[in-house]
């Protein structure tokens, strides 16, 4: 019964433990904001600035896992190619060793002893989260208390580990593990691809090492099959994505067997020749210590043959065949449910899904006037299903940003997503403007209709000012720019008073003779809905105006 509950206080510990790590990773996204998208931007082929990316993008997510899972969702979304995605994989288990190095800290740091720093970690983080009215200051309690949880978690594991540390089949178990590499190996990657959580795995590890149970060379391999075990998640993850998608998940797997394969050789060696350090007892510092040297060494190594790997890769999987996918299809790859794990990013993705429905948007206002002047009813029918791929869009990434918006947010990510969902809602208006657009050139067409050359002019002049501000808008929500956004308001004034004006002249033509009721009726109907993408144009930059003042 003893044991049961001390099996208990274990699996309650290693909950904290997860669980701290989860909110100190929470905290630190929401720190980050939208400087995520910048490191997101910072994927250049440079794979030396990859790896770093790789590295820092673990350190804040708190899991080498989820950074290689969110890989896996760039790769299928098309937003990272396999040699970014190689340099990413590579930094994410530098990364990973920060949370090591957390846990360590309470050895060689006494004042950051577990049962002292736990409580006080906590009281502050939540005092500073329920009582601040700073978004800022809430963000770094979040930070403190997940790291106090963290704390709390190690301790009661270690409470629970300490009953056992005279218990000879303990000492025993450690030993075999020592002396049989693939036992060791296999014993980390069981335990990492159970937990799905390589830093959590190390944690188990180095909480059991503070017995004294564990030996050195136990320890080595332990960590190397935990390397291994931790890409059994992106394997998962990969199920279901595309061809590229799935070698990104093999090149992770391939770099990890590879790099843990050749240190075992290397360690096997070295334990040989010195069997005493091989026997002695680990130390949490110590395992920090081996777990850096390894994760930076095999990088160091293997980084000159990156390209080598990305084309083993190709081996393992088998070529597809290319099936046609509908736009739907299309975008749900391009916004995959992986890139979720991290908000900010997937935001960043969301927007430049926005912006090519925006430009699609652009496409058939365009299409509307060349058909106009051109009479191409050919032209016509394809801006109609263009206008269903609007309307696909428009639900496929509103219901994407009700999932980042249930997602862990900062207060201006919030704000980002609420303003999407408007500018959302005004790219969908700007298309059924441009299909009322079509249907009015049609119209014109079967009834072979023709404007006079003034009429011809006046439209002209409206539909280039029109153009102009649905563009601005466009490149204003894909990178604010306060001179786009103060040209599509001057070109909101303008239209307004265009619109006017030129219902008052057409209508005196009407009276002159000059032009028939018919084609008059067309011509009022084309200036109100161009006016009405104005409209909807000046919608979006104000809103994101709003979005940039946020940020100041």
């Amino acid at each position: 019964m003893e044991n049961l509950t001390l099996i208990f206080l274990f699996f309650g510990g290693l909950g904290l433990f997860i669980y701290g790590m989860d909110r100190m990773a929470d905290g630190l996204q929401k720190a980050a904001g939208n400087r995520m998208k910048s490191i997101l931007g910072a994927l250049t082929n440079n794979r030396l600035l990859g790896v770093a990316t790789g590295a820092l993008v673990t350190a804040i997510v708190q899991s080498s896992s989820a950074t290689t899972v969110m890989i896996v969702g760039f790769v299928n979304a098309g937003i990272m190619n396999l040699m970014q995605a190689m340099g990413v994989i590579m930094g994410a288990n530098i990364g990973t060793t920060i949370t090591s190095w957390i846990v360590s800290s309470a050895e060689w740091l006494k004042f950051l002893k577990p049962s002292t720093l736990a409580p006080l970690a906590i009281g502050v983080g939540v005092f500073m989260m329920v009582f601040s009215k700073k978004k800022n200051t809430k963000q770094v309690g979040e930070i403190i208390a997940g790291f106090g949880i963290l704390f709390l978690g190690l301790d009661l594991m270690k409470d629970a580990v300490n009953p056992f540390s005279d218990s000879p089949v303990f000492q025993d178990l450690f030993i075999t593990l020592g002396r049989n590499p693939i036992l060791g190996i296999l014993a980390g990657a069981a335990v990492t691809a159970i937990i799905q959580s390589s830093s959590a795995s190390v944690g188990i590890l180095q909480t059991i090492a503070v017995m004294g149970l564990v030996p050195w060379n136990a320890a080595v391999y332990i960590i190397l099959g935990q390397n291994i075990g931790t890409t059994v998640t992106a394997m998962i993850s990969s199920v279901g994505a595309n061809k590229t998608a799935k070698r990104a998940a093999y090149m992770h797997l391939l770099f990890n067997v590879v790099g843990s394969v050749f240190f075992a050789i290397v360690m096997v060696i070295f334990f040989r020749l010195n069997p005493t350090f091989g026997s002695g007892e680990v130390t949490m510092t110590g395992i920090s210590i081996f777990h850096t040297i390894f994760n930076v060494t095999v990088t160091v190594l293997l980084f000159p043959f990156a390209t080598l790997i990305v084309k083993l890769s190709g081996l393992f999987v088998k070529e597809e065949q290319k099936v046609e996918e509908d736009e739907e299809a299309i975008v749900l790859r391009h916004l995959d449910k992986r890139i979720l794990e991290t908000p900010g990013l997937a935001l960043a993705n969301a927007v430049k899904e926005i912006v090519r429905m925006g430009e699609l948007a652009y496409k058939n206002l365009d299409a509307c006037y060349s058909t106009l002047r051109n009479r191409d009813d050919d032209a016509l029918q394809e801006i109609f299903e263009t206008e269903k791929t609007i309307n696909a869009l428009e639900r496929v990434i509103t219901n994407y940003l009700v999932k980042i918006n249930n997602s862990e947010l900062n207060s201006h990510q919030v704000k980002s997503v609420t303003g999407l969902f408007h500018v959302i809602n005004d790219i969908e208006r700007i298309g059924d403007h441009a299909e009322n657009l079509a249907e009015l050139v049609r119209e014109y067409h079967k009834s072979d209709l023709k404007f006079s050359d003034a009429a011809f002019d006046e439209l002209d002049r409206m539909f280039d000012i029109t153009k102009e501000s649905l563009n601005a808008s466009i490149e204003a929500r894909r990178e604010y720019d306060g001179k786009l956004v103060r040209k599509v308001k001057q070109n909101e004034e303008i239209i307004d008073d265009m619109e006017m004006e030129l219902r008052q002249k057409h209508i005196y033509r009407l009276s002159q003779n000059i032009c028939d009721s018919t084609s008059g009726v067309i011509f009022l109907d084309i200036i109100s809905n161009l006016e009405r993408v104005s409209d909807h144009s000046l919608n979006i930059v104000e809103g994101v105006e709003e979005e940039y003042e946020d940020l100041q």
